[in-house]
């Protein structure tokens, strides 16, 4: 059967795949369109399979808040590449999860990858066609939603890297942005000192004694300055502790408190935290192809 120009453009729209690629299918199919979408969407799943090994620590967080300022969700899309993630079809399939999770209630990364999407398919079938068009291992990593909360809700996303979501005590749409941003650039572990664990604040009593003890001061001074040192932890690493960025005059609990409103908890994103990428030594790499190729 003769393969047409308007048969490879209908088959290029309906897949997004290359004009040559989309060409070889409709002859492998004898002109047949559904069997070529067919074999193309298989052959989409053993390269998805095959890049699954792959390490994805560059990506870009999709976050998204509800009309009624009851709701927010976040979640974080890695790929291989910085080049991939700039691309109009991975931005389109990060804005896709983050509204589907929006309408969505979903538990674990699982419930997520089964979650269908506006164009009618899977996350995970959707993720795995997409690998296949970009050639990059692209790997959803994980989530957070607050749903139906009691005050408001409020995000801030920082050129796609740095996401914050916090719960507010009320709706305050301005302070709330002001919080998430403060919470993006100076990254407090928890909200305030009551959350803080006793392991860790025990952990920094032994580094300051040991340093106190150093100085041959007496005991009773030794324990007025390591007093004195967690409670200046505590206010570095806590939320309400930290001084505003907007003003260093007030902490972040007076604001609020000015406000009459509270900070009930946050969860910060950023992109490629904690994933250990692979260091490629290009030079070693070049010798070896070329050795092989001798």
């Amino acid at each position: 059967m003769s393969i047409t120009a308007a048969m490879v453009k209908e088959l290029r729209d309906r897949t997004g795949s290359g004009m040559m690629e989309c060409k070889r299918n409709l002859k492998e199919a004898n002109g047949d369109m559904e069997l070529a979408i067919e074999n193309m969407r298989k052959s989409g799943l053993a390269k998805a399979d095959k890049k699954a090994g792959r390490v994805a620590a560059e990506g870009a967080v999709g976050i998204k808040a509800s009309e009624d300022g009851k709701s927010v969700a976040m979640v974080e899309i890695n790929s291989e590449t910085d080049f991939v993630v700039k691309s109009d079809d991975f931005k389109g399939f990060v804005s896709e999860i983050t509204d589907a999770l929006l309408s969505n209630d979903v538990d674990s990364i699982e419930e997520l990858s089964e979650m269908v999407l506006a164009n009618g398919e899977s996350v995970e079938m959707t993720r795995r066609a997409l690998i296949a068009k970009v050639g990059e291992n692209i790997s959803v990593r994980r989530f957070e939603k607050y749903s139906n909360v009691d005050g408001g809700t409020a995000c801030y996303l920082h050129g796609g890297k740095i996401a914050v979501i916090i719960e507010m005590g009320k709706k305050d749409a301005e302070l709330g942005k002001d919080i998430a941003m403060h919470i993006a650039a100076v990254n407090p572990t928890c909200v305030s000192e009551e959350q803080v664990s006793e392991e860790l604040i025990q952990k920094e009593k032994d580094i300051f004694t040991a340093q106190a003890l150093e100085s041959g001061k007496k005991p009773e001074i030794v324990e007025k300055m390591i007093t004195g040192r967690i409670k200046k932890f505590l206010a570095e690493v806590t939320l309400e502790g930290q001084a505003f960025i907007k003003n260093d005059k007030m902490t972040v609990a007076q604001l609020t408190k000015s406000k009459d409103n509270s900070v009930v908890r946050f969860t910060r994103f950023e992109v490629g935290e904690g994933i250990e990428k692979e260091e490629v030594d290009f030079a070693e790499e070049v010798r070896a192809q070329a050795k092989a190729s001798a």
